[in-house]
């Protein structure tokens, strides 16, 4: 294994001392804690808070900022965050009209994001929460958890925070982010596993032939795996099952996301991009926004996926909304 690190037990800290010193006059770190805030917060606005295990660089520091996020807590890699971390990134931005928590579906986060819920709560706080569940692979999953959180959740970061920068109540910044969530789907393949740096080696093993389909951002198994094609064979496979899903049809507006798992070149997400404009063109679908690039990322994995959220005229517009954070300016 060849990381650029120290000693893998403080990986987590050192990054996000590092991500807040990038632009220190924007972010601060919560003392003792790895949470990442913002300094320019209007406590006048609902405080909206994110995070998971590290590994998803630049998830979700990367979304602190104006019009996104107003803190990320940085677990451990491919780990949830304690309850103690998320409710010390609640009292960071202890917000006058409350705290919507945004937690992507994975049995830890939401066990821990909901007991800081509770716990904030019990200290009189306005605090409520919205679970993305966007991972159209997954749509005949019979496990409890169900279909995963996974990249799509940084388009609803996007509309939510653009929401809550309007001086919304946390009733109505809820409303919008579950309407963003019922209207988003993804869909990613890996081409390889990533190497997690306290194993040292990669999760699982992928024939050079092959490509898994339906990958975890955490290298959970995919629903299949295939023979690896042409680009343009997988763009069509993964865009119609998540039009199929959100029931998108002719005359909608969506919003595309094409993700880089972390380690493929922008050449191929650019590549990936062309064919997805294709289909939609076809079908008489207007991409209102497009974003390419590496968004949810699992550390060193090849491969990507797609996301589309499918826009009414107020999601439209919140979409291409200013915003100000390390990762996504717009």
């Amino acid at each position: 294994m060849k990381k650029l690190i120290n000693k893998v037990e403080n990986i987590v800290e050192e990054m996000v001392k590092g991500i807040v010193l990038s632009v220190p006059d924007k972010l601060a770190k919560v003392d003792n804690y790895n949470v990442v805030y913002s300094k320019t917060f209007n406590k006048n606005n609902v405080a909206l808070i994110s995070g998971g295990g590290s590994g998803h660089e630049p998830a979700h520091a990367g979304y602190v900022g104006d019009g996104m996020l107003t803190a990320a807590v940085a677990g451990p890699i491919f780990t949830s965050p304690t309850p103690d971390m998320v409710q010390a990134a609640i009292n960071a931005c202890d917000s006058q009209k409350g705290t919507l928590l945004i937690i992507k579906n994975y049995t830890g986060d939401v066990m821990n994001f909901q007991m800081a819920a509770e716990m904030a709560t019990a200290e009189n706080k306005n605090v409520d929460y919205v679970i993305v569940a966007d991972d159209v692979s997954l749509i005949h999953n019979k496990a409890a958890t169900g279909m995963r959180g996974i990249a799509g959740t940084v388009l609803v970061h996007k509309v939510v925070g653009a929401k809550a920068q309007t001086g919304a109540s946390l009733a109505e910044v809820k409303a919008v982010a579950e309407k963003a969530i019922q209207n988003v789907g993804t869909y990613g393949l890996g081409l390889d596993a990533c190497v997690v740096p306290a194993i040292g080696h990669k999760g699982f093993v992928l024939p050079d032939d092959e490509v898994e389909m339906g990958l975890g951002i955490h290298g959970e198994p995919g629903v299949k795996r295939i023979k690896m094609a042409s680009v343009d064979v997988f763009v069509v496979e993964m865009v119609e099952a998540i039009i199929n899903h959100l029931k998108i049809q002719n005359g909608n507006q969506v919003a595309v996301l094409v993700n880089g798992l972390g380690a493929t070149p922008m050449m191929e997400l650019y590549i990936a991009n062309r064919k997805i404009h294709e289909i939609l063109q076809t079908k008489n679908i207007k991409v209102v926004a497009n974003f390419v690039g590496n968004y949810m990322t699992s550390i060193d994995m090849p491969g990507m996926s797609i996301s589309l959220m499918k826009l009414d005229d107020e999601l439209a517009q919140l979409i291409k909304a200013p915003s100000d954070t390390l990762a996504f300016k717009i």
